[in-house]
């Protein structure tokens, strides 16, 4: 069987000659895109290092003519002081250049390879530039919701968001009051065998979603529906309002089941009441 990478009757048509070259050469194609991509983050880090060095430039000479120790102390506090004020500035730069570029992410099963996917790849490159920078640092605070909505996240009144493990924020909706557990997971993509797929995420009104549970794309997750923690979600699941899932992979729970369940937990010998 020829490999998907290799098998074009799946995707979508070539959109023009430059699509056909991309599809045609496609590893290729890939690191040319990579290094365009490093490229391009490096004038987003430069843009937001910027204020944080002048900031440095203002009060490192005068820091220098402390009495003792004192230069240091101040010093090192200064620094602190300039990595949030360069990551505070990372989190207006990296939304403005989404919205100048072309990342806008539409639903898609295809190739890698292909011009349909750069909309995705250039999304998630310049999120996950924040994401694994900054965003540990306002992860529960109003600057990280910010981010997320200045990215194309649609966020609800008052939603709990705990977690920084998110891709392809454009096609992510949470309901008003959900709340998401610590290093929750989700994506609205999912792939395999050179076959990407990029589907929305919906988390209803007042849903949870437990600890370090995973989230799939081509989710739809129902008002007051509750996600067990550790739990992985698969794509095109559909979970019922009201409903408890749980498990890898997840599977919806019974209520008596639940109970059956919280009642032997609370049976168990030293089991905090």
């Amino acid at each position: 069987m020829k490999p998907f990478a290799l098998d074009q009757s799946k995707n979508p048509p070539a959109l023009n000659g430059l699509d056909r070259l991309l599809r045609r050469f496609g590893r290729s194609a890939y690191m040319v895109a990579v290094l365009l991509m490093y490229a391009l983050v490096s004038t987003a880090l430069g843009l937001a290092l910027a204020p944080a060095l002048w900031a440095w430039a203002q009060v490192h000479p005068g820091l220098q003519r402390l009495p003792g120790v004192l230069p240091w102390v101040a010093q090192g506090i200064a620094l602190a002081v300039c990595f949030f004020i360069f990551g505070l500035t990372l989190l207006v730069v990296v939304p403005l250049y989404n919205w100048l570029l072309p990342t806008r992410v539409k639903p898609f099963k295809g190739g890698y390879y292909t011009l349909h996917a750069v909309p995705w790849f250039l999304h998630n490159g310049l999120f996950y530039l924040v994401r694994y920078t900054f965003l540990p640092f306002v992860t529960l605070t109003p600057f990280g919701v910010w981010f997320l909505k200045a990215m194309g996240m649609k966020v609800g009144r008052h939603a709990f968001i705990n977690t920084e493990y998110i891709s392809d924020p454009q096609l992510i909706t949470i309901g008003d009051d959900a709340a998401l557990g610590g290093s929750v997971r989700l994506c609205a993509h999912y792939g395999g065998a050179g076959n990407l797929v990029i589907a929305p995420v919906t988390v209803g009104h007042r849903a949870t979603l437990g600890l370090a549970c995973c989230i799939m794309g081509d989710v739809v997750i129902g008002d007051d529906a509750t996600i067990l923690p550790e739990s992985v979600v698969l794509p095109g699941s559909r979970v019922g309002a009201g409903e408890t899932w749980g498990g890898v992979p997840a599977q919806r729970i019974e209520r008596e089941d639940m109970a059956r369940i919280k009642a032997e937990i609370r049976g168990l010998p030293g089991t905090i009441r």
